[in-house]
This record gives C-alpha cells, sequence and structure tokens, in this order.
C-alpha cells in the first residue's frame, strides 16, 4: 500500500478528498465513489433513508458491511461518517443508508437533496455469517438504527431459501422503521418500551423466544442491548453474532479509535469487524 500511494497520511487524504478510486484491502477491494442521491426519504423526525446511486455497476457489497460517507458543506465535521449498509437494490443499481441524525455530519447528510453527490468509500469490514443449513431457524434481532443491516441481512438470507424471523425493538412506535420492507423478507415481532406497539419491554422480553428454539441470532443496536441477546444466546447454546458500533474515524484500520478486546487481541472493528461471534468477545454475560 505504501509503493502505491506515498504512505499512510497520503493514503487518508485520498480517502477523505479524492473521487473514483479503489485501493485494496485484505479481503475485498474498497472503492471510492462519488454517488448520486436518488432519493431523501424523511422517516421520523431523526431519520433519513437516503438512496445513492452510481453511473457504473456498484461494486459487492455484504449484509453487515458498512460505508464512510464524507460531509460537504459542514464546517465541523472533519472526518467521513461510518454508516451501516441499509439495503441493495440490484435491479435500480442503488444503495440505502438508514441515518440517525444525531451531531452536525448527520444532520448535514440528511439536508441532501435528489441529484446531489456524495463521496463514498464502500465496502467496508465484514459481513454477516451465512447459516449452512436451509432449515436453520434464524433470528434477526434489532434495536434503534441498528435496525440497518438487518433489512439486507434479511433479504439475502431469503433470496438463499432462508426464513428469517426479525424482531426489531424501539422506544415507541414513531421509533420503528421500514416495517413493511422487512415484512417482505420474513416474520416480523417488535417490542416498545412504552408498549405503544407489538409487545411492551425489551427485545429479550418477548414471547417469540420462549416459543421458538432458535439456532442462529444475528444483531446489532446498542450495546446493552446486544449484551442481553449475546447473555441470551449463550444461555441457550445459539450461535449468535453481534455487529458492534465503536467510534470509529478512517474505517481502515489505519487509525486504532475503534479498538476492541477479544480473545484474539485488541482487534479494529472497522477493519475485522464490525460483525463478531460473541465467542471471540470479552463481554461478561
Amino acid at each position: 500500500m505504501r509503493g502505491k500511494i506515498g504512505g499512510l497520511s497520503k493514503f487518508l487524504y485520498l480517502c477523505t478528498r479524492n473521487t473514483n478510486l479503489y485501493f485494496l484491502y485484505p479481503y475485498m477491494k474498497k472503492f471510492i465513489l462519488d454517488l448520486t442521491v436518488t432519493e431523501n426519504i424523511k422517516l421520523h423526525t431523526n431519520y433519513v433513508l437516503l438512496k445513492l446511486t452510481s453511473p457504473s455497476l456498484l461494486p459487492e457489497m455484504l449484509p453487515g458491511q458498512f460505508a464512510e460517507l464524507r460531509v460537504d458543506g459542514s464546517p465541523t465535521t472533519f472526518l467521513r461518517r461510518p454508516i451501516s449498509i441499509n439495503f441493495v437494490d440490484k435491479q435500480r443499481n442503488e444503495v440505502w443508508f438508514l441515518i440517525q441524525l444525531v451531531g452536525d455530519g448527520t444532520r448535514r447528510l440528511a439536508e441532501v437533496k435528489s441529484g446531489d453527490v456524495i463521496n463514498t468509500v464502500l465496502p467496508l469490514g465484514n459481513g454477516y455469517t451465512m447459516p449452512r443449513n436451509a432449515s436453520d431457524k434464524l433470528l434477526l434481532v434489532g434495536g434503534g438504527v441498528g435496525t440497518a443491516p438487518m433489512l439486507f441481512l434479511g433479504e439475502q438470507l431469503a433470496k438463499n431459501g432462508h426464513k428469517p424471523t426479525f424482531l426489531l425493538g424501539a422506544r415507541s412506535d414513531k421509533d420503528l422503521l421500514q416495517l413493511e420492507e422487512f415484512a417482505k423478507y420474513g416474520e416480523v415481532y417488535t417490542t416498545t418500551e412504552d408498549g405503544s406497539y407489538g409487545e411492551k419491554g425489551y427485545v429479550t422480553q418477548h414471547s417469540i423466544l420462549g416459543k421458538v428454539q432458535f439456532e442462529q441470532i444475528y444483531t446489532c443496536g446498542p450495546k446493552p442491548m446486544m449484551m442481553a441477546v449475546a447473555k441470551y444466546a449463550k444461555s441457550n447454546q445459539i450461535e449468535c453474532e453481534v455487529s458492534l458500533e465503536n467510534t470509529m474515524a478512517c474505517g481502515i484500520g489505519a487509525c486504532l479509535c475503534c479498538v476492541e478486546n477479544t480473545t484474539e487481541g485488541h482487534l479494529c472493528v472497522c477493519k475485522e469487524g464490525p460483525v463478531f461471534n460473541i465467542k471471540k468477545l470479552l463481554w461478561q454475560i
């Protein structure tokens, strides 16, 4: 890498500013692309769905991977924003990003209009493991904006002959997003903390867990939720993968700010993850 682009500092500069380049990482090609906004859909006061396309065919992406989106026009935002890949529509050559408005960077992204261009690095990280047996009962658990990768994962599982079950949690009915999209690929169960939709409580309290014996659980969301799901999976001897949301900057394992302590030592979540089997994590569950 050093010989190709002249060292780490130049590499990070390219990742921040250049367009239409790609670089090699150990697992998959990563592309730096100027993507055009086709739609910006406001789903909620604090959430938007961005649909982006490219004049050329989008690269292959896997459920659980993410992208780094450059934020233009924000004087307080210097780093790209890591955003989970929500869905890939191959017929329309679109990639979707579900964005929660939490700071200046994401609020600026939420203001883009159809036809605007967003410089994007993708696909980054490693995705979820596909099950070997079509008969396996699969549970996909998402909370908050962590539901984002579950949609793409569910679509890919259904495409491969599986019948995923979705368990989605939120604070209230207004925070449950894309339910109609999820319903296209499997059964959907929900919980809300205030009881305004689905069962009242947390995802680990839903009655479906007492009715079905799942062979595999995939989850993404707030860390306390994922730890509770991981604890349930471990106690019931169920395979479980989680998508960590450690604070990230570069997205390529150079800055080391997203390191997670694991059974294999300290690993960069952006490079070795964000998806990990819970057996590799040192969570006290």
